[in-house]
């Protein structure tokens, strides 16, 4: 595995004036389980978001989401990821960077290649990489209520 971002995060002077505050290759690479790496690139605690201040929000403690906040983190699936069927109370935009991978929902199964989006909306899933190249996505998680579908409520899982 081979996960390498350079994250450049803008901010700003005590004058007001636009600056570059970090360019670096992101340090906080993580793995949940064999085949899999992440990186959180940046997250927020509040909606809106601010933009204040010279915090580093890649070093804000969270799960899979945060609540009443955002998370973009970049994962990349090995082949022969291990499995996680699981479920976030959030809305997810990705970006597949490069490879592919197949998303399993309940039983349906989409194959995402590079430079595909995908919008996930509080679905079950399962990420599966059946190929033999590393599949590396851009993932932006906002927070959101539990999903309700057919009169139930499909709260987070996995």
């Amino acid at each position: 595995m081979t996960l390498r971002i350079r994250r450049v995060i803008t901010g700003h002077d005590s004058n007001g004036r636009a600056t570059v505050q970090i360019d670096e290759i992101a340090k906080n690479i993580t793995s949940s389980r064999p085949q899999q790496s992440a990186v959180v690139v940046w997250t927020t605690d509040t909606q809106p978001a601010s933009n204040d201040g010279d915090f580093d929000g890649s070093t804000r403690k969270t799960g899979t989401t945060l609540p009443g906040g955002s998370v973009f983190r970049v994962v990349e699936f090995g082949p022969g990821v291990v499995p996680r069927n699981h479920r976030t109370d959030s809305i997810d935009y990705a970006v597949v960077m490069s490879g592919e991978i197949d998303m399993d929902l309940d039983g349906a199964v989409v194959n995402l290649k590079a430079g595909d989006v995908l919008v996930q909306r509080g679905t079950i899933h399962n990420w599966i990489n059946r190929g033999k190249e590393p599949c590396v996505i851009a993932f932006a998680l906002i927070d959101a209520r539990p999903v309700s579908a057919g009169g139930k409520v499909l709260n987070a899982v996995g």
